[in-house]
Protein backbone atom coordinates (compact mmCIF):
# COMPACT_ATOMS: atom_id res chain seq x y z
CA UNK A 1 0.00 0.00 0.00
CA UNK A 2 0.95 3.48 -0.53
CA UNK A 3 -0.22 7.19 -0.68
CA UNK A 4 -1.63 7.80 -4.20
CA UNK A 5 -1.28 11.67 -3.86
CA UNK A 6 -0.36 14.75 -2.50
CA UNK A 7 2.09 15.87 -0.18
CA UNK A 8 2.88 12.26 0.81
CA UNK A 9 2.60 10.60 -2.66
CA UNK A 10 4.40 7.84 -3.21
CA UNK A 11 5.53 7.11 0.17
CA UNK A 12 5.31 3.48 1.55
CA UNK A 13 2.30 2.52 4.18
CA UNK A 14 2.60 -0.24 6.53
CA UNK A 15 -0.58 -2.84 6.72
CA UNK A 16 -1.33 -4.93 9.70
CA UNK A 17 -0.95 -8.58 8.90
CA UNK A 18 -3.29 -11.72 9.65
CA UNK A 19 -6.70 -12.86 8.16
CA UNK A 20 -9.01 -10.68 10.03
CA UNK A 21 -7.56 -7.32 8.23
CA UNK A 22 -8.57 -6.39 5.07
CA UNK A 23 -7.67 -2.88 3.78
CA UNK A 24 -9.11 -0.63 1.31
CA UNK A 25 -6.97 -1.75 -1.77
CA UNK A 26 -5.44 1.61 -3.52
CA UNK A 27 -7.87 0.98 -6.34
CA UNK A 28 -10.83 1.37 -3.73
CA UNK A 29 -8.96 4.07 -2.51
CA UNK A 30 -8.23 5.88 -5.67
CA UNK A 31 -11.77 5.65 -6.66
CA UNK A 32 -13.05 6.67 -3.07
CA UNK A 33 -10.88 10.38 -3.27
CA UNK A 34 -11.79 10.74 -7.15
CA UNK A 35 -15.69 10.94 -6.00
CA UNK A 36 -14.71 13.31 -3.00
CA UNK A 37 -12.87 15.67 -4.95
CA UNK A 38 -15.53 15.81 -7.68
CA UNK A 39 -18.15 16.31 -4.51
CA UNK A 40 -15.98 18.35 -2.72
CA UNK A 41 -13.65 19.82 -5.14
CA UNK A 42 -10.73 19.39 -3.34
CA UNK A 43 -9.87 18.00 0.29
CA UNK A 44 -9.05 21.13 1.51
CA UNK A 45 -10.64 23.00 4.54
CA UNK A 46 -12.39 20.22 5.18
CA UNK A 47 -13.30 17.72 8.30
CA UNK A 48 -12.61 13.98 7.96
CA UNK A 49 -13.43 10.86 9.75
CA UNK A 50 -12.12 7.66 9.69
CA UNK A 51 -14.30 5.34 11.44
CA UNK A 52 -12.69 1.39 11.29
CA UNK A 53 -9.21 3.13 10.31
CA UNK A 54 -7.21 0.50 10.62
CA UNK A 55 -3.23 1.18 9.10
CA UNK A 56 -5.03 4.37 8.94
CA UNK A 57 -4.50 4.46 4.70
CA UNK A 58 -7.59 6.28 4.53
CA UNK A 59 -7.26 9.05 6.68
CA UNK A 60 -3.31 9.71 6.00
CA UNK A 61 -4.22 9.76 2.36
CA UNK A 62 -7.36 12.43 3.11
CA UNK A 63 -4.10 14.51 5.25
CA UNK A 64 -1.89 13.86 2.19
CA UNK A 65 -4.51 15.52 0.02
CA UNK A 66 -4.85 18.85 2.76
CA UNK A 67 -7.24 17.58 4.43
CA UNK A 68 -7.64 20.79 7.83
CA UNK A 69 -8.68 17.82 10.23
CA UNK A 70 -8.35 13.69 9.95
CA UNK A 71 -9.79 11.95 13.23
CA UNK A 72 -8.81 8.35 12.58
CA UNK A 73 -10.53 5.44 14.88
CA UNK A 74 -9.60 2.32 15.74
CA UNK A 75 -10.29 -0.67 18.53
CA UNK A 76 -7.31 -2.95 18.08
CA UNK A 77 -4.39 -1.43 20.07
CA UNK A 78 -1.61 -3.57 18.05
CA UNK A 79 -3.37 -1.98 14.68
CA UNK A 80 -3.58 2.05 16.15
CA UNK A 81 0.32 1.80 16.38
CA UNK A 82 0.42 0.93 13.12
CA UNK A 83 -1.93 3.89 12.17
CA UNK A 84 0.23 6.14 14.35
CA UNK A 85 3.21 5.42 12.57
CA UNK A 86 1.84 5.58 9.23
CA UNK A 87 0.70 9.23 9.95
CA UNK A 88 4.13 10.13 11.17
CA UNK A 89 4.71 9.81 7.38
CA UNK A 90 3.51 12.94 6.74
CA UNK A 91 5.18 16.33 8.16
CA UNK A 92 2.18 18.10 9.50
CA UNK A 93 1.47 19.19 13.10
CA UNK A 94 0.01 16.71 15.26
CA UNK A 95 -3.11 19.02 15.90
CA UNK A 96 -4.18 18.13 12.19
CA UNK A 97 -4.57 14.76 12.90
CA UNK A 98 -5.41 12.31 15.94
CA UNK A 99 -5.47 8.44 16.29
CA UNK A 100 -8.23 7.52 18.98
CA UNK A 101 -8.33 3.82 20.16
CA UNK A 102 -11.65 3.35 20.62
CA UNK A 103 -14.52 1.11 19.17
CA UNK A 104 -16.37 3.33 16.58
CA UNK A 105 -20.03 3.61 18.53
CA UNK A 106 -18.01 4.54 21.93
CA UNK A 107 -16.20 7.36 19.64
CA UNK A 108 -19.31 8.49 18.02
CA UNK A 109 -21.18 8.66 21.24
CA UNK A 110 -18.51 10.86 22.96
CA UNK A 111 -18.88 14.45 23.27
CA UNK A 112 -16.61 15.63 20.83
CA UNK A 113 -17.17 19.16 19.79
CA UNK A 114 -16.39 18.55 16.05
CA UNK A 115 -18.57 18.14 12.42
CA UNK A 116 -17.31 16.50 9.99
CA UNK A 117 -17.70 16.85 6.14
CA UNK A 118 -16.56 13.38 5.13
CA UNK A 119 -17.17 10.30 7.53
CA UNK A 120 -15.58 7.52 5.83
CA UNK A 121 -16.93 3.61 7.74
CA UNK A 122 -14.84 0.47 6.45
CA UNK A 123 -16.66 -1.80 9.16
CA UNK A 124 -15.45 -5.46 9.11
CA UNK A 125 -17.78 -7.41 6.99
CA UNK A 126 -18.97 -9.61 9.64
CA UNK A 127 -20.66 -6.82 11.06
CA UNK A 128 -24.06 -6.64 10.59
CA UNK A 129 -26.07 -4.13 8.85
CA UNK A 130 -28.05 -3.38 12.07
CA UNK A 131 -24.61 -2.23 13.84
CA UNK A 132 -23.97 0.26 10.65
CA UNK A 133 -27.31 1.63 10.63
CA UNK A 134 -26.67 2.18 14.07
CA UNK A 135 -23.94 3.85 13.87
CA UNK A 136 -25.76 5.99 11.25
CA UNK A 137 -28.19 6.90 13.47
CA UNK A 138 -25.75 7.73 16.27
CA UNK A 139 -24.06 10.12 13.64
CA UNK A 140 -27.78 11.98 12.94
CA UNK A 141 -28.48 12.17 16.50
CA UNK A 142 -25.54 13.40 17.57
CA UNK A 143 -25.18 16.04 14.55
CA UNK A 144 -21.44 15.00 13.75
CA UNK A 145 -22.22 15.58 9.85
CA UNK A 146 -22.41 18.77 8.61
CA UNK A 147 -25.83 19.54 6.71
CA UNK A 148 -23.38 19.41 3.10
CA UNK A 149 -21.49 16.25 4.21
CA UNK A 150 -20.99 13.18 2.76
CA UNK A 151 -20.99 9.76 4.53
CA UNK A 152 -19.03 6.75 2.45
CA UNK A 153 -19.08 3.17 3.65
CA UNK A 154 -17.44 0.06 2.39
CA UNK A 155 -19.31 -2.80 2.06
CA UNK A 156 -19.33 -5.95 0.76
CA UNK A 157 -20.55 -5.88 -2.86
CA UNK A 158 -22.67 -8.58 -3.22
CA UNK A 159 -23.96 -8.83 0.76
CA UNK A 160 -27.22 -7.25 1.31
CA UNK A 161 -27.83 -3.46 1.67
CA UNK A 162 -28.22 -1.28 4.69
CA UNK A 163 -30.76 1.07 5.25
CA UNK A 164 -30.01 4.94 5.14
CA UNK A 165 -31.64 6.90 8.93
CA UNK A 166 -34.68 9.38 8.10
CA UNK A 167 -33.65 12.35 6.57
CA UNK A 168 -30.65 10.79 4.36
CA UNK A 169 -30.36 8.62 1.48
CA UNK A 170 -27.79 7.01 -1.24
CA UNK A 171 -26.49 9.02 -3.52
CA UNK A 172 -24.37 6.46 -5.48
CA UNK A 173 -22.44 3.18 -5.03
CA UNK A 174 -19.37 1.75 -6.81
CA UNK A 175 -17.97 -1.22 -7.11
CA UNK A 176 -14.09 -2.12 -6.57
CA UNK A 177 -14.45 -6.18 -6.78
CA UNK A 178 -15.11 -7.65 -4.06
CA UNK A 179 -15.86 -3.97 -1.97
CA UNK A 180 -18.31 -1.27 -2.96
CA UNK A 181 -18.98 1.86 -1.25
CA UNK A 182 -22.21 3.57 -0.74
CA UNK A 183 -22.08 7.17 -0.67
CA UNK A 184 -24.93 8.93 1.17
CA UNK A 185 -26.00 12.27 2.82
CA UNK A 186 -29.08 14.18 3.70
CA UNK A 187 -31.88 14.15 1.65
CA UNK A 188 -31.79 18.07 0.72
CA UNK A 189 -28.09 17.77 -0.68
CA UNK A 190 -27.69 14.94 -2.08
CA UNK A 191 -27.82 15.63 -5.61
CA UNK A 192 -30.33 14.31 -8.46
Amino acid sequence: MRIIAGSGKGKNLTSPSGDGVRPTSDRAREGLFSSLESEFTSMADLNFLDLFAGSGAVGVEALSRGAALVHAVEMDAETVDIAISNFKLLDEPSRKHKVFHSRAARFLESDFPVKYDIIFMDPPYEISNEDVEDLLDTIVVKDLLQPRGLIAIERRSKGKEFTWPAGMRLEKQRSYGQGSIYYGGYSATVSE
